[in-house]
């Protein structure tokens, strides 16, 4: 038989689509941190904190001018609010997590296991909305700020100055052009940026607070200041709790920390199932850059606070998004602060790398699972461009305004937060620990409260995480309508009694029945027999082997199918399988069956009443419907020689 054939592909389309054929086979690439480590391989822990810190520590860059503006005097004590919530909220929270999710899954996967069916999909692309919000924003945001120190050194001021926006893309398309290359997480490039950055941020704090110190005034002035703005302590302390959902951009960094546990080393004696090591040392991990945060968060917010004039805040101010740049430039020089802009340039730029990966590995991780992405999704590189081209308008749309994009990355930073503080209520509510299931629900009240507010207060944040959200949704759905007649079923398992019904019925014609199972009695399956003999007028010494599907949980796209053969009222011989879908299982039945026994098997239906759109709805969300027309279709397009097809037959 004559074959035409297919133009071989592009270079070009090759190059892009590099690794899609090995999508979900052992050791197949779905995104940058796909494979995981070796079993007991891996790096130190304080080494995984550096990966974790480019993301975490880099919002030094921005956080203490942005708690300036919206707590003006109050900074550092709104800041202390925040470090209570991160060391006695956030961090219990991920240590659980940690120990609920050690191979790097996070929330939102503990979140999955709770809910199943169509809500329990549509719940985790809401949360997948929110964190593409966070890691797009994280680009974003990173690369403005990083422009921002760029275009405000004072040597490069005069140049520079109103090309923001432009500078801020090119390092965008930067981004994406390494990922386009082949971007291999170097965590020793991470713990060298983060070592200098870290040790830059600790020579401005000494000097910082060495000029405090020799200039008593200072303090004096801020607590005067205080005190004629708002009164007394308690008047303080409530208004930097109102003001505290404004700072959440400080808790970052977390969802980040768990999500890199496989690189964690841990013991020799883990083992995938108990990988108690490297649990220990991800706490270790969390716990560390937490508190080194914390620290800096603290000392840096009552400086800049203290010594930056409130002026210099607000846009267009020489410490707009730089706060800590202008402390170096003006109590360290020129050159110090040249090489702090440089450091804090790069580590900026290295978060929205992280950022870039963390998205490359979460969308892999669930939507092809669901069938809700596109084939060429599978692939890194078409998803970089995606996810640049993406990058590019949210910069637009904020015009690379560092403080406009606060509110959207500190809405899904608090969203991702707050699902992970209701899956560990939930997980040890499970555990039967009622003195944790307490303590998490108060964690979770008060990060939904945040949330809540943030929202209300800045808008923008929820609204683009709602793009994100419906973007997904509707790409998702789109999918799965594109890909609801793929064979989707990865492999086909007979017990013992199902090979020797097959292998007995292979000696004749292979003939099955499509049941739908009701009272299994023995006169549903006489009348069945009745009915297709005399639809497809058939001699009564013809044989038949049953087949029937139980739909388990429709909204499932992949997996495996288990056969199994029983004999009913010693007589009917039946074959049952559990499948997301009855036509794609039955398909997947007759190809395995056709492959082994290297005959054709042929497959009887009934028609099903009822409309056509329904019953096509019925089917692509409930896995059932009109059967026969499907199963045909499935057949046609998993095997386009018609020759070789398996039999449909409708009566």
């Amino acid at each position: 038989m004559a074959t035409t054939e297919q133009p071989p592909p592009s270079r070009l389309r090759t190059w892009m689509l590099e690794g899609l054929g090995d999508i979900g086979k052992a050791g197949g690439h779905t995104g940058p941190h796909a494979v995981p480590e070796p079993p007991h391989k891996g790096q130190r822990w304080w080494r995984v904190m550096c990966l974790t810190g480019v993301d975490y520590f880099s919002t030094l860059g921005y956080q203490p001018g942005i708690a300036a503006l919206a707590a003006g005097l109050l900074s550092p004590i709104a800041t202390i609010v925040l470090v209570i919530v991160t060391l006695a909220g956030a961090l219990p929270v991920y240590r659980r997590v940690a120990e609920e999710s050690p191979r790097g899954e996070g929330s939102i996967a503990m979140l999955e296991r709770l809910l199943s069916f169509w809500k329990g999909k549509l719940f985790v692309l809401t949360l997948l909305g929110f964190a593409a919000t966070d890691f797009l924003v994280t680009m974003t945001l990173s690369a403005a700020d990083a422009s921002t120190h760029l275009v405000e050194n004072p040597h490069l001021v005069s140049t520079l100055h109103g090309h923001q926006m432009v500078i801020t893309l090119i390092l965008l398309a930067l981004l994406g052009a390494v990922f386009l290359k082949g971007f291999l997480e170097a965590i020793g490039v991470a713990v060298a940026l983060v070592g200098v950055y870290l040790a830059l941020n600790i020579v401005v704090v000494i000097v910082g607070l060495w000029h405090v110190a020799t200039a008593g005034h200072v303090v004096t002035d801020w607590t005067s200041a205080l005190t004629t703005q708002h009164g007394n302590v308690f008047v303080m302390i409530g208004v930097a709790l109102v003001v505290f959902p404004k700072l959440a951009l400080g808790l970052s960094g977390f969802e980040t920390g768990v999500a890199v546990m496989p690189h964690v080393q841990g013991d020799d004696s883990d083992t995938d199932e108990r990988p108690t090591g490297r649990i220990r040392d991800t706490k270790k991990l969390l716990t560390t850059a937490a508190v080194i945060m914390s620290a800096f968060l603290i000392t840096t917010s009552f400086l800049t606070t203290v010594l930056i004039p409130a002026n210099e805040f607000k846009a267009g101010g020489q410490a707009n998004g730089r706060a800590l740049a202008y402390l170096a430039h003006e109590y360290l020089g020129g050159t110090f602060g040249t090489v702090y802009d440089v450091s804090t340039i790069a580590i900026l730029w290295f978060a929205g790398a992280s950022a870039m990966a963390g998205l490359l590995n979460l969308m892999p991780r669930y939507l092809p699972r669901y069938g809700m992405a596109p084939h060429w999704a599978r692939a890194v590189r078409p998803m970089v461009i995606v996810f640049t081209l993406v990058a590019f308008l949210v910069t637009w749309i904020f015009d690379a305004d560092v403080n406009a994009q606060g509110g959207a990355y500190a809405t899904g930073v608090l969203v991702l937060i707050s699902s992970a503080a209701i899956a560990v209520t939930i997980a040890a509510r499970k555990a039967g620990q009622r003195k944790w299931t307490i303590a998490f629900a108060v964690i979770a009240a008060v990060f939904l409260y945040t949330t809540v507010v943030n929202v209300i207060e800045r808008p923008d944040g929820v609204k683009i995480g709602a793009c994100f959200i419906v973007g997904i949704i509707l790409v998702s759905l789109a999918s799965r309508l594109a890909r609801a007649f793929e064979l989707r079923v990865t492999s086909v398992t007979l017990d013992p009694l199902a090979e020797r019904f097959i292998r007995d019925i292979a000696s004749r014609k292979i003939r099955f029945i499509a049941n739908e199972p009701d009272a299994r009695d023995k006169a549903e399956y006489r009348d069945k027999i009745e009915q297709i003999r005399a639809d497809n007028d058939m001699p009564d010494q013809e044989d038949f082997v049953f087949v029937e599907v139980t739909v388990t949980d429709p909204s499932e796209f992949e997996a495996g199918l288990t056969v199994r053969g029983e004999v009913l009222h010693n007589r009917y011989r039946v074959l049952t399988v559990e499948s997301a879908s009855i036509p794609n299982a039955l398909a997947a039945l007759l190809l395995h069956v056709r492959d082994t026994t290297r005959c054709t098997p042929h497959m009887y239906f009934e028609w099903t009443e009822g409309s056509p759109f329904a019953n096509f709805l019925r089917f692509f969300l409930f896995g059932q419907g009109e059967v026969a027309p499907v199963t045909r279709e499935v057949l046609r397009e998993a095997e386009p020689d018609r020759e070789r097809r398996p039999r449909v037959h409708t009566g």
